[in-house]
């Protein structure tokens, strides 16, 4: 049985964190429309606020565990005990 170790680099946990504040900040700022607009042409207003919900708490998480990840990397990179990337 073996294991798989999978890496991301910096920059892809850099396109993460950044994907999930810009769908956060277009969430809280309410330009994501087209979600309740088309629950709301079906007379849904409450799943589509409900989704909208979901896709900010998603996007708060996202960003959330790449910027830990980021933490992390560039941490055990300058204190670690190897002493270099």
């Amino acid at each position: 049985m073996s294991t798989k170790h999978f890496t991301c680099s910096i920059f892809d946990m850099f396109l993460g964190f950044l994907v999930g504040v810009v769908l956060l900040l277009l969430t809280v700022w309410g330009a994501t429309p087209v979600i309740p607009g088309f629950f709301s042409l079906l007379g849904l207003e409450t799943i589509g606020a409900t989704f909208t919900l979901i896709i900010a708490i998603l996007s708060f998480l996202a960003s959330l565990l790449f910027g830990l990840c980021i933490f992390k990397r560039v941490w055990h990179c300058c204190f670690g005990k190897k002493g270099g990337c």
